[in-house]
């Protein structure tokens, strides 16, 4: 069964920056391809990035040049590191394995004044 934990969230300045962690057991992570996704309220939930066990990566038009997806394949967690934040960036985000399956539980990411 796979687990992911999220952490990093909190609340930060307008043009701040962060760095969301997401730790994975339970699969064989060096072969996934690992997502994180965002959930602003009442929104529905959105991908932003996503990493291949390759390395190639993709990113939501509204986050290219600002956040960079990255994987530690030693200590099986994917990163994302936020710059530049907005406060349209404010949501809950998600770890996902997309070739397992399986998504943790959440980290909040408010940008505010």
């Amino acid at each position: 069964q796979v687990q992911l934990v999220e952490s990093g969230g909190g609340l930060v300045q307008p043009g701040g920056s962060l760095r969301l962690s997401c730790a994975a057991s339970g699969s064989i992570f060096s072969i996934s391809t690992m997502g994180w996704y965002r959930q602003a309220p009442g929104k529905q939930r959105e991908l932003v990035a996503h990493i291949t066990s390759g390395g190639s990566v993709n990113y939501a038009d509204s986050v290219k040049g600002r956040f960079t997806i990255s994987r530690d394949n030693a200590k099986n967690t994917v990163y994302l590191q936020m710059n530049s934040l907005k406060p349209e960036d404010t949501a809950v985000y998600y770890c996902n394995d997309r070739t397992f399956g399986g998504w943790g539980q959440g980290t909040q990411v408010t940008v505010s004044s």
